[in-house]
């Protein structure tokens, strides 16, 4: 399905202000100057943020340094009083505001109320879920908080198989979660939260593409996206998840019959002129591809956004981006360009 919905896309449009879009100019115009010039040249501030709730996780997934417990990082959950702090900062300016960025955001008990804030502001906003802790209440207050995106991770149609990628995990818990969602939109004749299922394509799961359309329209969510995995050792691929179809899958096969990196890696990204991630502590890193938070731009314990979105640190990552971003280690499983689209 194409990544369009019209009552989703009028709501979004519906946040813009004249400031904000004043700011998306200067960032888009900044952005493609730096390409054409190869001078990092950054004007205005994000319009979209990843703030990260939480990096604890209830699932143990095969790919995913939260499953995996393999984080140098410190885990923790973002306090509200600093997220209250950092949005004030942006709000003005701030378009797009995504809950997510490694764990279970619905972990963190001061969720909803981040939430609900930022709605206040005239901020779209986004999550993305396994789905496990949307019991009837807490479905109740996602739709009342004004989220406006509901993102449901569902890698598989039969318990059998959801489980392979989603270690631990209950599929009859994500499709009741789903189901207490559509309930309470309707209950409170809300049009919020957009919400669909999100397929990871994998190997032991690609021959159900047909099959979670169907499932979709039976549990009532707006839309079914499938999305490419990210595989780290993809050369030997240990886990057996790169997908056959290659439609489905960052990686194809060469000559030699090996795996390689599909996207081709052009000296320019768009997320790092418009975009940024904050992990829980306050960490500022380029994209959601540093998991580990080992690209440091800035810390705001120690300083404000906007000095930081500025700072030689930012400037000289953007720089490395055009001058040869294949150099840079998080770029090697960049999805940008292996977007798969439906019918």
């Amino acid at each position: 399905m194409p990544d369009f919905n019209w009552n989703d896309t009028v709501n979004l449009v519906s946040k813009l202000t004249l400031r904000r879009l004043w700011n998306g100019g200067k960032v888009l115009t900044s952005y493609f100057l730096s390409k054409w010039t190869g001078k990092a040249i950054q004007w205005g501030y994000p319009v979209s943020i990843s703030f990260e709730p939480t990096t604890s996780c209830n699932l143990r997934c095969p790919e995913c340094p939260s499953g995996l417990r393999a984080f140098t990082r410190p885990t923790g959950m973002l306090q509200k009083d600093f997220f209250k702090d950092t949005i004030d900062q942006l709000s003005a300016e701030l378009l797009y505001l995504v809950f997510y960025f490694q764990g279970e955001p619905y972990l963190n008990p001061s969720f909803l109320e981040m939430v609900k804030y930022a709605s206040t502001k005239g901020i779209y906003t986004a999550t993305s879920t396994n789905a496990h802790y949307l019991n009837d209440q807490q479905a109740k207050k996602t739709v009342e908080s004004g989220l406006d995106r509901l993102i449901i991770s569902i890698d598989g149609t039969t318990q059998e198989v959801y489980e392979q990628y989603r270690v631990g995990g209950r599929l009859e818990k994500v499709l009741e979660g789903a189901r207490n969602i559509v309930k309470w939109k309707k209950e409170l004749k809300s049009t919020r939260p957009f919400v669909f299922f999100q397929f990871l394509v994998v190997r032991p799961n690609e021959h159900q593409l047909e099959d979670i359309k169907k499932l979709a329209r039976e549990t009532g969510v707006d839309e079914v996206r499938f999305k490419t995995a990210q595989v780290y050792d993809y050369k030997n691929d240990p886990n057996g998840l790169i997908p056959v179809k290659e439609k489905y899958s960052r990686y194809r096969k060469n000559d030699k019959g090996e795996y390689e990196f599909r996207n081709s890696l052009q000296n320019h990204c768009w997320r790092l002129w418009h975009a940024t991630v904050i992990s829980w502590d306050g960490l500022v890193v380029p994209c959601c591809f540093d998991k580990d938070a080992l690209h440091q731009l800035g810390d705001l314990k120690d300083r404000p956004f906007k000095e930081i979105w500025n700072n030689e640190r930012y400037v000289s990552f953007r720089r490395k981006i055009l001058r040869g971003r294949r150099n840079i280690d998080i770029c090697a499983n960049c999805s940008e360009g292996t977007k798969v689209w439906e019918d």
